[in-house]
């Protein structure tokens, strides 16, 4: 069964710091460009940042550089996002999702194939 599964999410104080993990299950993401987009409630779902397959290409959403950070593991299955300097309207469900093509301009969920079942998190004093 081809799963994607996030975690890491959870609670924080504006300005601090969380690291979300992407585990692939069922299938290698080495072939495979990573994306991570987020849901605010009462939002539409929006891209946060890409990562093509080798690692060597990464996109930004603007609300978010210089302060999130996409990597991936690929020995390990794994895709990372490094989130600092949070601030609330950073609060949303975070979710990875492992698709064929890379864009260093776009970021649409259309881009994707799989999907993960979303992490939450929450920045809030």
């Amino acid at each position: 069964q081809l799963q994607l599964v996030e975690s890491g999410g959870g609670l924080v104080q504006p300005g601090g710091s969380l690291r979300l993990s992407c585990a692939a299950s069922g299938f290698s993401l080495d072939d495979y460009v990573i994306g991570w987009f987020r849901q605010a409630p009462g939002k539409e779902r929006e891209g946060v940042s890409s990562i093509s397959s080798d690692g060597g290409r990464t996109n930004y959403a603007d609300s978010v550089k210089g302060r999130f950070s996409i990597s991936r593991d690929n020995a390990k299955n794994t895709a990372y996002l490094q989130m600092d300097s949070l601030k609330p309207e950073d609060t949303a469900v975070y979710f990875c999702a492992a698709g064929g093509y890379y864009s260093d301009y776009d970021l649409w969920d259309y881009m994707f194939e799989y999907w993960g079942q979303g992490t939450q998190v929450t920045v809030s004093s």
